[in-house]
């Protein structure tokens, strides 16, 4: 089952209200889900009751009229065997409003590797724009895919 991960008792150290901001705080955080705190995140519950983060439920991208979450484009990306972690980023499209932008590291960073498994950059690339296409759809292709060696962490990782 995949839904909004809400949490439905306080516990130690919870946040209880935004500085100068008392009324944000309660339409972010306990009116989307009146009697839950909303976390903002994502969750995936397995038949075995084990819960994952599926990522940012506010993280939306919107494209021609389409809204796009970036985890739902990083998770078809991250199960792609040759990659190991991915991010995608919204930017300014005069088109569109909002175009896409594809970062991922492959699993082995190093071309030649890359290349016993019959993979250029280019072609990965190509193969994970067609990957998005069919899984989610055709407007979900980004518009770039860049190569990493290193995608930027915060704090927390």
């Amino acid at each position: 089952v995949s839904g909004a991960l809400c949490i439905s008792q306080a516990w130690p150290g919870m946040a209880r209200t935004i500085y100068n901001d008392h009324k944000r705080f309660l339409e972010t955080y306990l009116t989307p889900y009146p009697g839950f705190f909303f976390t903002g995140d994502g969750v995936y519950r397995t038949s075995e009751g084990y819960y994952q983060i599926t990522g940012r439920l506010d993280d939306i991208i919107n494209i021609s009229g389409h809204r796009l979450g970036t985890a739902e484009v990083e998770d078809v990306v991250n199960h792609h065997v040759a990659v190991a972690e991915s991010a995608v980023i919204g930017y300014p499209h005069e088109i569109k409003g909002e175009g896409k932008m594809l970062s991922f590291m492959p699993q082995n960073i190093s071309s030649g590797a890359m290349a016993l498994h019959g993979y250029t950059q280019e072609s990965l690339a190509a193969e994970l724009q067609e990957l998005i296409s069919k899984k989610i759809a055709k407007y979900a292709a980004p518009d770039y895919v860049q190569v990493t060696h290193r995608l930027p962490k915060t704090r927390s990782g």
